[in-house]
């Protein structure tokens, strides 16, 4: 046989294109980009052929929150949680990074920092992989023009609650936390500089967008609310949790940040919306800013999990996490706003948490847990099959969207020929309980273990090359890093 033309034909599938529909037709690959897309392409023409008969092939999901080396070393995250990102259809993660405790346990400039990033996850990641740098103090924002230009970061992350707790909400030393000097606010002020300067970049980046994403809890209620959970005989419930951080804190932040990107005419993002206050929050946002670009994403969490039903069966602190999971009609009212369109993204906000991290206590637990191996599987059994949620829609909430948002669009997010080949080949209806094996991950706990899911990845395909198939990792990791 002579060269091949193709190195590989994806045959006899359906393949669902963002903001097109639904084609029956192959898809043949060649140096890691779409090559041809055609009716009855020949297998003698390609190297090896994927036969995706009776299953559909979308595009490899861009997930775009993610926490690698948040709890554990960045190395190890690297390599087991993004193998548990071919489980769920994703081939690129967007993960974030900040100084202070957790990650590094240090601080100083990124220009320094974002190096030892890049080498720690250097040749371990199985997915390419992209990270978002959050500006802690003044310094950091100055350098925000040459993480743009020389290390193509294009989005950049403020915590509203850390300017009065840490991570788990245990201490109020949030300076100590951030690890930032005497003198170095981290409030609304250092909010609206940071805006400044995205809006700058954005504005200097005609090509692309440059865009600050925002974790939305108002720190003064929740000091409030916190004082009044303890003082009430302090369950140690996920409940609990909730109600120490109401949704109304989510709409008060989201309400102060949208006033701040109107004023400073910043791209935003608000992340992982999780109740149907925050919801409302950010439809009144755009409402009263109808020409301002403000972006949305819910995690699956927030779509799929309640407090209620964790705590009833008994499942212990290992799904707390920030914002909290909320009410079953909570996941409702985000479900129809993904229905309607006011969602633009889901993401997993996947951080690698284990048991003993969670223990027993409400209050030192450590927040967050994976997910990104549900990507696909969730928004199929609970979207698709479930609710009617079109499947070039979801191909556009966990591909297409986030990939324009985040400045990968014409390589990421589309079957079209001269993107990257990254793709998944789903059985919509394979059926599996979850438990943390089935995950692939380093995690050994799962909030959402138990639930029956319907529809998975039988392939995911990175770059043209098969990285997962059939349950298993095919090779070595092949991710590489993304300039944005």
């Amino acid at each position: 046989m002579g060269l091949a033309r193709y190195d590989l034909l994806v045959k006899n599938g359906t393949l669902v294109q963002p903001w097109t529909g639904e084609i029956r037709a192959d898809l043949a690959v060649r140096d890691g980009v779409v090559a041809a897309i055609g009716d009855d392409l020949p297998a003698s023409d390609a190297e090896e052929v994927l036969d995706a008969r009776g299953r559909v092939v979308l595009p490899g999901a861009v997930d775009a929150h993610f926490h690698l080396g948040i709890y554990r070393p960045l190395g190890v995250d690297a390599a087991e949680e993004t193998r548990s990102s071919l489980v769920g259809g994703v081939t690129s993660v967007l993960s974030y990074f900040r100084t202070g405790e957790h990650y590094l346990n240090r601080t100083g400039p990124y220009a320094e920092i974002l190096p030892e990033v890049l080498k720690a996850v250097e040749g371990r990641a199985h997915t390419d992989y992209g990270f978002h740098l959050a500006p802690m103090d003044s310094a950091q924002i100055g350098e925000i023009p040459a993480l743009v230009a020389d290390s193509g970061v294009s989005s950049f992350k403020y915590y509203m609650f850390y300017k009065g707790f840490n991570l788990s909400a245990d201490s109020r030393d949030a300076r100590g936390f951030r690890m930032t000097g005497e003198g170095e606010e981290y409030d609304l002020g250092h909010l609206y500089q940071l805006m400044e300067a995205v809006a700058a970049a954005d504005a200097a980046r005609p090509d692309g967008r440059v865009s600050l994403s925002l974790h939305c809890e108002q720190a003064e209620l929740m000091r409030l609310f916190i004082e009044r959970v303890r003082a009430a005989g302090d369950p140690q419930t996920l409940r609990a949790y909730s109600e120490a951080r109401p949704p109304l804190t989510e709409r008060v932040a989201i309400g102060e940040a949208a006033t701040l990107a109107h004023a400073t005419g910043c791209p935003v993002n608000l992340l992982h919306l999780s109740s149907a206050e925050a919801l409302d929050a950010a439809r009144a946002a755009r409402a009263a800013s109808p020409g301002a670009d403000l972006r949305t994403e819910v995690t699956l969490h927030h779509l799929c999990l309640d407090h209620e039903s964790l705590d009833a069966a008994g499942a212990g602190l290992g799904g707390k996490v920030n914002p909290p999971i909320r009410t079953a009609a909570d996941n409702e009212a985000l479900w129809a706003g993904v229905l309607d369109g006011t969602v633009d993204w889901v993401a997993s906000d996947h951080a690698c948490c284990m048991e003993e991290s969670k223990g027993d206590a409400l209050w030192p637990a450590l927040p967050g847990f994976g997910g990104t191996a549900l990507l696909y599987p969730l928004l199929l059994s609970e979207g698709y099959h479930r609710r009617g949620l079109p499947l070039r829609r979801i191909a556009e909430l966990v591909s297409a969207t986030p990939a324009a948002a985040y400045g990968l669009t014409g390589r990421k997010g589309s079957l079209m020929v001269g993107h990257d080949a990254d793709l998944v080949v789903v059985d919509l209806d394979a059926e599996h309980t979850v438990t943390p094996d089935l995950l692939l991950s380093g995690q050994d706990h799962c909030p959402f273990a138990g639930h029956s899911v319907r529809g998975w990845p039988s392939a995911t395909v990175l770059r043209g090359r098969i990285a997962y198939r059939d349950g298993e990792v095919t090779g070595p990791p092949q991710g590489r890093y993304l300039t944005r």
